[in-house]
């Protein structure tokens, strides 16, 4: 029993010392191996790799990929003509040299990105206050992205290399200030108000006038259409009256006859109508009293 302890041991101590002595290096990472504090060897490939055990040698690994770095600062900046503008913007960088990048940034991403993100800021500060808001929103915006960039990879390759590349610098918007955006917002509302009042105004008027011209040429068409129905009328009543006097003349007894029954029936049109006249002397009555032989009379 002792004896198979002792080999179960023994092998746990050599899975322990294997463990200690081998790591991989995954493809999207480098594997930095230190040396009693030191960098020994950077590794690039991924596979497996060996080192010595702890205390004598360590790795830690720094990420290879592109990484993106977003704005997180909202303080506004000045543009040439005293504008206060906030921006938007991303960079796209990678750790290339992890050497310099440990010795002259930190042991892990959040370090470079931090710095970077500072640097940045500032190179994007001093050309803005180069260019106007105009310029920023216009094509001269790509100038000024190129020139951000040139700055930043002009800073990480100086004196003291940060060891990392930057691929892109880009905006992704320019605004004012909030308060600016209100009062712009404010001016343009009343100006689209100034405007609609304008229009609803022109159209008032416009429409007043259609009214006025409809108005008038109604009341020439119904005075046209009543001369021309009295000019009828008045024609129709002459003819009328030609024709009766026509007829009459033929036989005034019968005509007399026949305005008195027109008299009669007009002036008792109605039940209640009431006369107050002399029948035996008035000449209204005279067809009554004289019967039917007026009528007779009338018919030879």
């Amino acid at each position: 029993m002792n004896r198979i302890g002792l080999i179960f041991t023994s092998l746990l101590v050599l899975l322990a010392l294997a463990s200690s002595t081998l790591f991989v290096v995954d493809q999207r990472q480098f594997g930095v191996v230190y040396a009693l504090g030191q960098i020994k060897e950077v590794i690039t490939e991924p596979g497996l790799n060996f080192k010595l055990p702890p205390p004598f040698q360590n790795v830690s690994y720094i990420d290879k990929r592109l990484l993106t770095l977003d704005s997180t600062d909202a303080e506004p900046m000045l543009t040439a003509e005293k504008q206060r503008v906030v921006i938007d913007w991303y960079v796209r960088w990678r750790i290339t040299e992890p050497s310099d990048y440990i010795r002259n940034v930190g042991l892990n991403e959040s370090a470079g990105a931090s710095q970077l993100n500072r640097v940045v800021r500032n190179a994007f500060q001093e050309e803005i206050n180069k260019r106007t808001v105009k310029e920023l929103l216009s094509l001269k915006r790509e100038a000024l992205m190129s020139d951000v960039k040139a700055e930043v990879l002009d800073k990480v390759r100086g004196t003291k290399p940060w060891g990392v590349d930057v691929v892109d610098v880009r905006i992704t918007r320019v605004d004012y200030v909030e308060a600016i955006t209100e009062s712009v917002y404010r001016r343009m509302e009343a100006e689209r108000k100034r405007v609609a009042n304008e229009l609803r105004s022109t159209g008032a008027a416009e429409g007043e006038k259609i009214r006025a011209d409809a108005d008038r040429q109604r009341e020439i068409t119904i005075a046209n259409a009543y001369r021309d129905a009295q000019k009828i009328k008045g024609e129709g009543d002459a003819e009328a009256a030609r024709i009766y006097a026509d007829a009459f003349g033929k036989d005034p007894q019968f005509a007399q006859f026949y305005r008195s029954l027109e008299a009669y029936k007009s002036s008792f049109a109605n039940k209640s109508d009431v006369m107050v006249l002399d029948p035996s002397g008035s000449e209204f009555f005279k067809t009554f009293r004289s019967g039917g032989n007026a009528a007779a009379a009338a018919k030879k």
